[in-house]
């Protein structure tokens, strides 16, 4: 896949798309093609998750041992969000469903361009905030169709 192609894709991806041009160039020049066959592990639940993939061609479906099944992500899609920005642990089991092209965003590149391109990631910072504020905002009308009587 040509460079202005992968550009063209990350600039879709809801997480990328803010950051602007340059930025987004520098993430996909810098960013790692992995070519995977039908059946291979992207990773598996529980690694360490040290950065993000985006889906390029084909298509992976996410399982997990706390019974999430049937997940697919499909080209555009971006797995491990929160790996771009914070340590954590992969929370599902990622294996291609046919042969797949992803681009690797390790987190080391994502805080170098967050670093070089301060209003970009004062853009990501504001989407942030308010997917914050809207997920907060889903999970107090959840509580209000609980009682306090059946929280736990």
């Amino acid at each position: 896949m040509a460079l202005d192609d992968d550009i063209a894709l990350l600039a879709r991806v809801p997480l990328f798309a803010s950051l602007g041009g340059e930025p987004v160039r520098l993430l996909a020049f810098s960013s790692e093609t992995r070519e995977l066959r039908a059946g291979d592990i992207l990773f598996k639940e529980g690694q360490a998750a040290d950065s993000g993939y985006v889906v390029v061609e084909g298509s992976l479906t996410l399982a997990n041992s706390a019974g999430l099944t049937d997940r697919h992500a499909t080209r555009g899609a971006l797995l491990g969000e929160i790996a771009l920005i914070v340590e954590t642990l992969r929370p599902a089991t990622a294996t291609a469903r046919e042969p797949c092209t992803v681009l690797r965003i390790p987190r080391t590149l994502f805080r170098r361009v967050l670093s070089e391109f301060p209003d970009a990631a004062l853009r990501l910072h504001e989407d942030f905030r308010e997917k914050m504020r809207a997920t907060t905002a889903d999970l107090n009308r959840v509580g209000r169709l609980f009682g306090p009587d059946d929280r736990r």
